[in-house]
């Protein structure tokens, strides 16, 4: 493979997330609830976006971005402050950028959401995709027209899948997978899409269609089947205060993708996304608290020394690799 324009190349739906922590109940009609702590960032696909750019990969961004406040906010954010190339991105006139108003309380998040459908589609939108290392999709109706481009150029293409607000949970959007090296769902997305009942028979079938399987289960870790290499491994998450889950699924894909091409072994690769994922709740929102070397290295060093020694393999160049 020849060297690539860009490490990882992403594409999706780009929201702004307001976020309001701390709240001591779910919002009850006829009351005011106040929040101890309020954050803004952009959300959607830039969870991913940043957590794998602040872990040291070139990343590329194809989006739509609106021309109002919120446009100029992420536009500026991903840009300039987090260094992501946004090339194969476009701002469109008179688009409003979709807001989703996240409300964290007992441990999780209610979400509200408001969104515009984008004047182009996401397939319009990316045209050629540009070579990369690896690539990142989330499934959903307009199947990606570019994978079996990625996948020929020797691109890993992970996908992801989100929540069925119908409920239907349609069988054939796996057959999108036949591109891709890895399919990341959660166990409750896991197990509705492959019609099991448990994590770990929804891992098996989803072994079935990608080399790279992988079920997160959130606080209590993942498990994964890996069978170009043969692994299967099972990680119990870090115990740790969530102050906001919101995007945690997406920095654990990103540490997944960024542990798989730095060639750590399966279980390393679970550990470390997990890592990025605990240390991402502790704040608010997903691409703000998504966590950077410096941040991984800080957590080592003060880590009980069973966990330092678990997680040894965070020395390892390829993993200590800085932002360029």
């Amino acid at each position: 493979m020849e060297t690539p324009e860009t490490d990882v190349f992403l594409s999706g739906l780009l929201f702004v997330d307001v976020v309001f922590g701390g709240l001591p109940q779910a919002p009850v009609l006829g009351t005011e609830t106040w929040a101890t702590s309020f954050d803004t960032g952009p959300g959607g696909i830039a969870n991913m976006a940043v957590a794998l750019r602040r872990l040291g990969l070139r990343t590329s961004l194809a989006a739509a971005f609106g021309d109002d406040f919120y446009g100029d906010y992420c536009w500026r954010t991903l840009g300039d402050r987090e260094d992501i190339d946004l090339s194969r991105s476009r701002r469109f006139p008179g688009w409003p950028m979709p807001v989703t108003a996240a409300l964290a309380y007992g441990g999780d998040r209610a979400l509200v959401t408001h969104e515009k459908p984008a004047p182009i589609t996401l397939n319009e939108l990316i045209g050629e995709p540009p070579t990369c290392r690896a690539a990142m999709v989330h499934l959903g109706q307009d199947p990606p027209q570019w994978l079996t481009t990625v996948s020929a150029a020797g691109g890993l293409v992970f996908a992801d899948v989100g929540w069925d607000p119908d409920g239907r949970w349609p069988e054939e959007l796996l057959d999108q997978l036949s591109a891709c090296h890895a399919f990341m769902p959660n166990e409750h997305e896991a197990m509705a899409y492959t019609r099991t009942s448990t994590p770990q028979a929804a891992l098996a079938r989803i072994a079935d269609l990608v080399p790279l399987a992988v079920v997160t289960r959130g606080d209590r870790g993942a498990l994964a089947i890996d069978a170009s290499t043969g692994e299967t491994a099972e990680v119990a998450g870090l115990p740790v205060t969530a102050v906001d889950p919101t995007g945690a699924g997406d920095v654990f894909c990103a540490g997944m993708i960024a542990a798989t091409l730095a060639g750590l072994s399966l279980a390393d690769r679970l550990r470390f996304a997990n890592l990025c994922a605990a240390l991402s709740v502790q704040g608010l929102g997903g691409a703000n608290s998504a966590p950077d070397q410096p941040r991984l290295r800080q957590w080592r060093e003060t880590a009980p020394p069973s966990l330092r020694h678990e997680y040894g393999f965070l020395d390892s160049p390829s993993v200590r690799k800085e932002s360029t």
